[in-house]
């Protein structure tokens, strides 16, 4: 909501400290972020609850360090990122993860030239596209994330995009957001 209301600039429609409150409940002692108070950490909910701070210039509220070590330790063997602890890698968490790193200035704390590899081994060589996992169907979802997570990691010929909202940064600064 904070994300959409934004893009639309009515923020003021809400209470955005008592949603900051709310998402801040949610945070876990591993520094990441569940659905609810005290439901697991997950990747994907962490760059919700991080995507929502940075937007409320919140993002002061947190413990950067402590999340940045816990989005860091998804990375696994061979590269990828997964979205909770002993789980696979899958290429949409090249967004999840990457994302919430760079908003709390940590994306160097991945080892990058890892990312590319398990992203590539995931891209339809032939059709173009990226899946899940290597040899799966490629699809749109793991095609965009792993596209914009390249972009944040800086990879050459692309746009670069804002790790908010999952957008060029030049349509978010055009509108100044």
């Amino acid at each position: 909501a904070i994300s959409c209301l934004s893009l639309l600039k009515q923020l003021h429609l809400i209470d955005v400290k008592k949603a900051v409150d709310f998402i801040l409940s949610c945070r876990n002692f591993d520094g990441a972020f569940g659905q609810i108070p005290g439901a697991e950490s997950h990747a994907g909910q962490t760059f919700c609850c991080v995507g929502a701070l940075a937007i409320a210039s919140s993002l002061d509220l947190i413990d950067k360090d402590l999340l940045g070590w816990w989005l860091s330790e998804r990375q696994v063997k061979g590269g990828g990122l997964n979205g909770r602890p002993e789980k696979l890698p899958d290429v949409c968490y090249s967004w999840w993860v990457l994302s919430s790193l760079s908003a709390i200035g940590k994306l160097e704390w991945i080892d990058k030239d890892g990312v590319y590899k398990y992203i590539f081994q995931c891209q339809d060589a032939e059709d173009g596209g990226i899946s899940d996992k290597p040899g799966n169907m490629r699809d749109v979802y793991h095609t965009c994330f792993g596209v914009t997570g390249l972009s944040l990691l800086g990879y050459p010929g692309l746009a670069t995009v804002d790790c908010r909202y999952c957008m060029p940064k030049s349509v978010i600064d055009r509108l100044n957001l």
